[in-house]
């Protein structure tokens, strides 16, 4: 596993909540005896903030601020469709190695889709920042085998993050002249990815998945839970991760 991967992982989950606003509220217990009204005071701030990022209201706000508008798709606006990797299941032990988690699978089933409707060539990245089987490999192979996409024209299996995705992919594509592309991925990461294709020159059209319908709001969505917290650490993730990126520009 590279010492890249290792310390940008590392450094996030200190910056990300829970482990963030743990430490602050334990920060903040140390605190209680010598400084009293600062130490209550962000004990409280990390229990209202933990309680209210494990809200189904408050997660779905932020991960609609990344959600583009969803649009339809003809067919003449792209060249080629570029699947984006969102992570592997190291030696599953239901499928005896490797497999495929489940970001990935849900944006291989979009990509399918589309490359079924539209009718262009399929390009998948994906590396193995821990080792295994790179996640390039294991999308065409799920393509061929489980969606029926028989011929995937470009496998990219040496990245490790979107950046690198990008890079990468971009490589490939040019050798065939590609320069216009439907990037699919889940629509709250686009933000991150997309100006990462379009700053190699890339025409860019956004064919995200994962969106969901609107729905009536009610009481519930002020219990938090653990699906809502997990969907606010994807957010803040992503914003994080724009940021980070906007840093070593």
């Amino acid at each position: 596993m590279s010492y890249s991967y290792l310390l940008s992982n590392f450094i996030a989950g200190l910056l990300l909540p829970p482990l963030a606003l743990l430490l602050l509220g334990g920060f903040g217990l140390a605190l209680l005896r010598r400084r009293r009204r600062i130490g209550l005071s962000l004990l409280i701030s990390s229990l209202i903030s933990i309680w209210l990022l494990s809200t189904p209201l408050v997660a779905a706000l932020l991960l609609d601020s990344l959600k583009p508008p969803p649009h339809s798709l003809s067919g003449a606006e792209a060249d080629a469709i570029v699947i984006l990797g969102g992570g592997r299941v190291r030696d599953s032990i239901e499928y005896g190695g490797d497999s495929l988690g489940r970001f990935t699978l849900e944006r291989l089933r979009y990509g399918a889709w589309l490359a079924r409707k539209l009718g262009k060539p399929v390009l998948v990245t994906g590396g193995a920042p821990g080792g295994g089987v790179p996640e390039g490999d294991l999308m065409r192979d799920s393509l061929k085998h489980e969606f029926g996409i028989k011929t995937v024209r470009w496998v990219e299996s040496a990245s490790i993050n979107t950046r690198e995705n990008a890079r990468l992919s971009a490589q490939l594509l040019r050798t065939d002249g590609i320069e216009r592309i439907y990037l699919v991925t889940h629509a709250w990461h686009l933000a991150r990815a997309v100006p990462e294709f379009t700053a190699l020159g890339f025409q860019v059209i956004p064919a995200g998945t994962g969106y969901s319908p609107a729905s009536p709001r009610s009481v519930l969505d002020l219990l938090p839970n653990g699906m809502a917290l997990e969907e606010s650490w994807l957010a803040l993730h992503e914003w994080l991760g724009q940021l980070w990126y906007r840093i070593r520009n």
